[in-house]
């Protein structure tokens, strides 16, 4: 910050970690952590596979959508489409985020889909995908691949990272979740998938 300042650049930031509780604010956490670097570099280097496939997904979506992205809170890698209608008012609540941040960010529909690398009710990684707000009877419905599951602590289809690596095809195991989940809250919710998907805006039918 003090050299931000030393080139006339005054940035204010929220000095607290957002989701999770109990926070220590960044400039008073002297807590030891364990730091593995060979584990660190895996982690890197799911990160750049998983961004190289959900570029592929969301190439595919022609309507507003958010770049694929790194979040700050989890921390996960995400990337979401939005239908382009408005959203009732979000609840709010996060642990440590201003409910005005969250209301933002869900101001629209959205179909929301991400890596995690695990933790609390999810004690491994993996491949995550929800609506806000979630359509009646998304939670039960059929979606791929095999594996793939409703969680009702987090309200949001999981796939377990491992069944995708040890897939015969992860790009496309992968593939499939985002598709599907995604079908299941965009058919459900009724979004104008004509006007919002790649191949299937009527202009670029064939």
């Amino acid at each position: 910050m003090a050299e931000l300042d030393k080139l006339d650049l005054h940035v204010d930031i929220h000095r607290v970690p957002n989701e999770i509780s109990d926070p220590i604010p960044f400039g008073e956490d002297e807590t030891d952590r364990a730091y593995d670097g060979a584990y660190a570099h895996r982690f890197w280097r799911i990160l750049v596979q998983v961004d190289r496939v959900f570029e592929q997904f969301r190439a595919r979506f022609i309507g507003k959508c958010s770049p694929v992205h790194f979040f700050w809170g989890a921390p996960d890698l995400a990337v979401t489409r939005f239908s382009g209608r408005p959203a009732p008012k979000h609840p709010g609540g996060i642990p440590n985020l201003p409910d005005w941040v969250t209301r933002e960010a869900y101001s629209e529909e959205v179909s929301s889909c991400g890596f995690w690398p695990g933790g609390g009710p999810v004690p491994y990684p993996a491949f995550y995908s929800y609506a806000y707000p979630a359509p009646p009877d998304f939670s039960s419905a059929s979606v791929q691949p095999k594996g793939a599951f409703f969680s009702n602590d987090l309200h949001e289809f999981l796939l377990p990272y491992d069944m995708v690596r040890e897939s015969a095809s992860p790009d496309d195991t992968l593939l499939e979740f985002l598709q599907t989940t995604y079908e299941a809250a965009a058919n459900l919710a009724y979004w104008d998938r004509a006007s919002l998907e790649r191949g299937r805006h009527p202009k670029c039918a064939s």
